[in-house]
């Protein structure tokens, strides 16, 4: 495949080659078989814990609204406005009423900024590996988020290595990943990292792009940002009970520049408390009806994460771009196939 070089740091857009040249690439088709390995190794380790796979919706009355500045993607459903799906979250709450650990692996669409086309992260339609368990704490599903990495790193290890060698990434690398301890920070402490390396990072948002590659690029190994602070997430982030304006959640940074691959948290599943986080985030409870109506009934309590498939593909694969872990990429603002 004929690309032109990049890194995580660079400022250009890279535009990928037409279908004709990245699909016939033994690059792509490499990289392909390591993604699939990547969904068998997920597959494998969440049904040996008892998880359920559901097939998701697409399309649906409302969708994630906490999408750091991306737009959601209107269409016509019958004479109603419909949404296609930025994130599962609402209805991975809702699949709870059915069984208490389940996981959906679906598309998802985001209009992203145009200037996340620079930042080799980000694409308008990627794919996502959702879990959610009921009645589990942050600390339950971070448990779970890192025995999955370390079983997919394993996994690719050892069954890719020829995939691996075409793309000359170490498998030694997987290997530490697999082996790691998984740090943990709060957001403050790493407010605090970023700051002291010269990056702007306010204590009051979340992490940005640049700070959080910064941060991976600076650590020897995975770990989680903890406790970011009540207004930088959607409303069903749970605000935590015992430390007002600060939410159960996180994200897994991942080391060597590649950044955030795992967002989660507890969820928020309170009637009344939704509601009032609702209207505080700006949202307008009547837009999520059916959803409220599940919750005067009684959602359980639960937590869970979402992973992005192309961004953990692109770390096991060592790849420059998310793009290059697409079978048809699109870049925001890039019109393509």
């Amino acid at each position: 495949m004929t690309t032109m070089p990049i890194s995580p740091a660079a400022p250009a857009t890279v535009v990928p080659p037409p279908p004709l040249e990245h699909l016939r690439s033994p690059t792509t088709r490499a990289v392909l078989r390591i993604q699939q390995r990547i969904l068998a190794a997920a597959r494998e380790l969440l049904g040996a814990e008892g998880f359920m796979e559901l097939l998701p919706p697409t399309i649906g009355p409302v969708t994630d609204p906490g999408a750091r500045g991306a737009k959601q993607v209107d269409i016509d459903f019958y004479g109603h406005r419909y949404k296609l799906m930025t994130s599962g979250i609402l209805y991975k709450q809702a699949s709870l009423l059915a069984f208490d650990k389940i996981f959906n692996i679906a598309p998802n669409v985001r209009l992203e900024p145009l200037e996340t086309a620079t930042t080799h992260r980000h694409l308008a339609e990627f794919h996502q590996i959702d879990v959610e368990v009921a009645g589990a704490t942050r600390q339950d599903v971070t448990a779970l988020a890192e025995r999955l990495i370390r079983h997919v790193f394993a996994a690719c290890a050892a069954d890719m290595r020829d995939e691996l060698a075409l793309l000359n990434r170490d498998h030694n690398a997987l290997l530490a990943v697999a082996n790691a301890d998984f740090d943990t920070v709060s957001h403050h402490e790493a407010a605090e990292r970023l700051q002291a390396l010269g990056h702007t990072q306010s204590f009051h948002a979340e992490l940005d792009w640049v700070g959080e590659e910064l941060l991976s690029r600076h650590s020897p190994r995975p770990f989680f940002v903890v406790d970011y602070p009540k207004g930088s997430r959607g409303f069903y982030d749970r605000e935590s009970r015992n430390d007002p304006g600060v939410l159960r959640n996180f994200d897994l940074i991942m080391p060597e520049g590649y950044g955030e691959v795992i967002s989660g948290s507890e969820r928020e599943h309170d009637y009344t408390r939704l509601i009032t986080r609702m209207r505080e985030t700006g949202e307008n409870p009547a837009k999520y009806r059916w959803y409220l109506d599940i919750a005067r009934e009684g959602i359980p309590a639960s937590a869970g994460f979402g992973i992005g498939l192309e961004r953990l593909t692109r770390c096991v694969a060592g790849l420059d771009a998310v793009w290059q872990a697409s079978s048809f990429p699109k870049i925001p603002g890039v019109v393509s196939a």
